[in-house]
């Protein structure tokens, strides 16, 4: 029987839930973000709370106005680190309104700044009492995350007029939250209180700040309530120019243009900067659970928005390199060429990436980072960049042959080194997400099918690399490895009786045969014979899969199948965004763009917003598709889904390495004319046209060659004398 883990990365129970009759609130900045209710509070009975480095450095701020909570009446969140929570006092006696309007700013980053501004409406005098009831219980984020924050709280308060300060020490580190009051206030533990008299008119403004410090480095908080001109800060700075280097989209198709709206600004959101290399921006994997940095998330987000940033990329390469393993570790599974699954941060580290923890445990990021590489070179990244990141590809390449092969089989499995790991190493990485049809348990070393798919890519993207460099007789080498592993893969996983690929296989070499959206994936890498694909795109878009909003992770008809699961009858927006892109590559356009149309419009019943997932519940029997309580949002790979979707109903392939990109677009029946300007692409900007009356590219690099057809291979070509 399989053990459920507590451990951070193997940790087997639910999540905490965010749904409930008060609307959550998130603001993300870098490695800080907030959960809060819909009025603003952070009540302790919620997984609510101000997170920095993956610590809660407040447990509880909730707010009341003469003894009472505020009445919620709006709250606007203009940036992703800052909102505005409007609220009304109760009415007093013999009134039939509350006068009293409370506005609270709320700005995050490294700490968070508040400004309390108190209105009176009223034509009367009117005494005012505010009370801010505050925590802190310095819980790890996983131990919010899992509801296993139990006993008192641990900061041990200590105050004055002007701050309350909450100290504890664990592991021999101290750590120490600071709250600042800008005005004077009674201060005693867990409350700062403020009294007054209210003119009619009358406005009062008060202050709070909430620092950090760790051992003896005071983390600078990116907002305070002494400094008058946010603008001049880095967060909206950063935001701003990351909003005017956006692609901005002209179409008569409202969802379309407002969910890529919508996810260009949680992208920006998601991303986080290394302070020893602030040039290179990478991705955090959501909020408000997962703001770290992840391999396989931050690897098919990078890929999945080339459309948006190309950098975003770069910087993801770059940044796993450094990390890339080095040596035999059995307790963080660390390999040497193996890329990480997870770097987490904890309390204990420092700003730099370089100190945080790190655990290797994936299977797919090794491969994924070879096809990025590769797919990179096709968009023209520069030579000399790929040159510094070949090695790399290489000794991730060389992991796969030596450690990802474990039996010598010609296939990659998982099976972790340690009780501390994960057990399941592929995206669905939940310790049940892995299923017989029947429902039983595969037990290890389990070969995905998926993941033989991204090997063969990646065989494909060395062939690629070295193509370009002239080196042919050793991309003959990689292509002869890759059709090598297609034909065992074909004749081995392939289920005749079925219909469809077999999951994974077992320990026993036995076909794990859960019907399972992880052969679309099989279709995104290319590793499907054609004369399967048509059965494979028949199962994907049977009604025991596709719910008409997307495709589940497990079909109905599985043991296992829970349309509420995490990983079994879910759906999930990027493995919709991966299928639809394999459909289209085998030529299926129907197909493709029932699934583009089908997440478009459940992205319009999330206000432009994909969530990480939500539940396989049949359209027909729910008309809007029905939330996961525990969703991150935002979240990383959902919101490069659309830019995803966007490129596949486009068909947009680049070959800058052979002078070519195709443009084919296929949807112009359900988006109407598509114009997509200053997009980046190969040093330049381009604007992609697309309509009834054709398609067309501007500014295309000299050198280029637009081909207004489909990519006739589904393997792009890489010399220049290939027909």
């Amino acid at each position: 029987m399989i053990e459920k883990m507590t451990t951070p990365w193997t940790y087997a129970g639910p999540a905490a839930s965010l749904a409930g009759a008060d609307t959550t609130v998130t603001l993300v900045e870098g490695q800080t973000f907030c959960l809060s209710g819909q009025g603003g509070d952070i009540a302790p009975d919620f997984p609510h709370g101000l997170f920095v480095l993956d610590t809660r450095v407040l447990s509880q701020w909730e707010l009341r106005v003469n003894g009472h909570r505020l009445e919620p009446l709006t709250v606007t969140v203009p940036e992703p680190f800052a909102a505005t929570f409007v609220g009304r006092a109760p009415a007093a006696a013999g009134r039939a309104d509350g006068d009293l309007v409370v506005f609270r700013h709320r700005a995050i980053g490294n700490g968070m700044r508040e400004r309390i501004v108190v209105r009176n409406f009223g034509l009367d005098p009117s005494p005012v009492v505010v009370e801010l009831f505050c925590d802190v219980d310095f819980a790890d984020l996983f131990e919010v995350k899992e509801n296993r924050v139990r006993g008192p709280s641990r900061g041990t308060p200590v105050v004055d007029h002007r701050t309350l300060r909450f100290r504890h020490v664990m592991n021999g580190l101290a750590k120490e939250v600071t709250l600042s009051l800008f005005e004077g206030a009674i201060v005693e533990p867990g409350l700062a209180t403020w009294r007054s008299t209210m003119d009619p008119r009358e406005e009062w403004d008060l202050c709070v700040d909430v620092s950090v410090r760790l051992g003896d480095t005071d983390i600078p908080s990116r907002f305070a309530c002494d400094r008058a001109d946010d603008e001049s800060f880095l967060p909206p700075q950063r935001l701003e120019d990351w909003r005017r280097s956006l692609p901005t989209l002209d179409t008569d198709h409202p969802s379309l243009a407002t969910t890529v709206r919508r996810s260009g600004e949680d992208l920006g959101a998601l991303r986080i900067f290394d302070p020893d290399h602030p040039e290179l921006p990478i991705l955090a994997a959501g909020a408000p659970w997962f703001m770290s940095v992840f391999g396989r998330d931050s690897l098919l987000t990078a890929w999945m928005s080339l459309l948006v940033d190309p950098d975003l990329a770069r910087g993801v390469l770059e940044t796993l390199a450094r990390f890339q393993g080095r040596h035999v570790d059995p307790m963080t599974e660390e390999e040497p060429g193996r890329i990480l699954h997870e770097m987490r941060f904890g309390a204990a580290a420092s700003h730099s990436l370089g100190s945080g923890h790190v655990y290797y445990g994936s299977i797919d990021s090794t491969p994924l980072f070879v096809m990025l590489l590769g797919e990179m070179r096709r968009w023209g990244l520069a030579d000399e960049v790929v040159e510094r990141l070949l090695p790399h590809a290489d000794a991730a390449l060389d992991w796969i042959e030596h450690y990802g092969d474990r039996d010598g089989d010609g296939y990659v499995e998982y099976q972790r080194s340690t009780p501390k790991g994960l057990f399941n190493q592929g995206w669905k990485d939940s310790w049940d997400g892995i299923r017989f049809a029947d429902g039983r348990l595969p037990q290890p070393p389990i070969a995905l099918c998926e993941v033989q798919g991204y090997v063969y890519a990646a065989y494909l993207a060395r062939a690629v690399l070295a193509d370009i460099h002239g080196d042919h007789d050793a991309a003959d080498g990689w292509n002869a490895r890759a059709a090598g592993l297609k034909q065992s893969f074909n004749e081995r996983f392939w289920m005749p009786d079925r219909g469809y690929f077999a999951l994974a296989l077992d320990h026993d070499k036995r076909r794990v045969d859960a019907c399972a959206s992880n052969m679309g994936h099989c279709l995104w890498s290319g590793i499907v014979d054609d004369d399967k694909a048509p059965a494979v795109a028949e199962r994907l878009l049977a009604d025991e899969m596709f719910t008409g909003w997307g495709v589940r992770t497990l079909a109905s008809d599985m043991g296992a199948y829970n349309p509420a699961s995490y990983h079994n009858g879910s759906v999930w927006p990027h493995d919709n965004a991966i299928v639809a892109a394999g459909l289209m590559r085998y030529g299926f356009v129907e197909e493709a763009n029932r699934i583009v149309l089908g997440l478009f419009e459940a992205a319009s019943a999330f206000a432009g917003r994909l969530p990480e997932l939500f539940c396989g519940f049949d359209r027909a029997e729910y008309p809007e598709p029905v939330s996961y309580p525990a969703s991150c949002s935002p979240q990383a790979w959902a919101a490069a889904t659309p830019f995803s979707l966007l490129r596949t109903t486009l068909r947009f392939e680049p070959s800058v390495p052979t002078g070519e990109v195709w443009l084919a677009p296929t949807s112009s029946a359900d988006f109407g004319d598509i114009h997509l300007r200053n997009m980046p692409f190969a040093g330049s900007r381009i604007s992609v046209d697309a309509s009834r009356r054709g398609a067309s590219v501007t500014g295309l690099p000299a050198g280029l060659t637009l081909h207004r057809t489909p990519c006739g291979s589904s393997v792009v070509p890489t010399r220049r004398d290939t027909p």
